[in-house]
């Protein structure tokens, strides 16, 4: 028996059966989830509907996350799934799918905060000399740039305590089995307290 999205086959909310109207039609046709994983890419292309294409993820290692607050987004790398509200199985099995919460790499984001700001972001006291954009040669004027964003280069606390591990939490916000990526949102706010209140407790099981 194939996968069907018809509503004629179920019960009625009383119990009682519907009528058969039809037998299976093609537009009623379903298909089996693709339960992406993580690892090198590999997608399907799907025929569809009126000659249409799906892409069906199988395996992704990498995405575009946005940074809300600071207006950027970076292609990085996921690293791990750590919560799924619909199913811990999914969390156990790794399998990435929309609103579920990952870690990814927080490499890009630095990079671009402390080129941007010219201010070391979730480095140890010491280590900020480190950073080649902290240390490369700029104009005068480029300076002065930098210089006068300084006073708007603020994060969130729980946001920076992240950048200490290098992983920052964030949400996946496409769809990976219908459009083949993997792109998201970082947690930030009452959005990442939520989350952090749900791993914490998670945790304590």
């Amino acid at each position: 028996m194939g996968i069907c999205r018809d509503s004629w086959h179920k019960r009625r909310a009383t119990g009682g059966r519907k009528p058969a109207p039809h037998k299976k039609r093609k537009f009623e046709l379903g298909r089996p989830p693709a339960m992406t994983k993580m690892g090198a890419k590999r997608i399907h292309v799907v025929r569809t509907r009126g000659g249409n294409q799906k892409l069906r993820a199988l395996r992704l290692e990498t995405g575009n996350f946005n940074w809300a607050s600071e207006g950027i987004t970076r292609k990085t790398r996921i690293i791990d799934v750590v919560y799924n509200a619909s199913n811990n199985e999914l969390v156990r099995t790794k399998t990435l799918v929309k609103s579920c919460i990952v870690q990814i790499d927080a490499t890009p984001f630095r990079q671009w905060f402390e080129g941007h700001y010219g201010v070391p972001l979730g480095r140890k006291k010491g280590k900020a000399d480190e950073s080649p954009e902290l240390t490369k040669a700029r104009s005068n004027h480029a300076k002065r740039v930098v210089e006068a964003r300084k006073k708007d280069a603020k994060t969130d606390s729980k946001v920076e305590d992240q950048f200490n591990a290098g992983r920052l939490y964030a949400r996946i916000s496409s769809r990976p089995g219908q459009c083949g990526r993997a792109d998201g949102v970082i947690l930030e706010g009452a959005e990442l307290e939520f989350y952090l209140k749900k791993l914490k407790s998670k945790r304590g099981h």
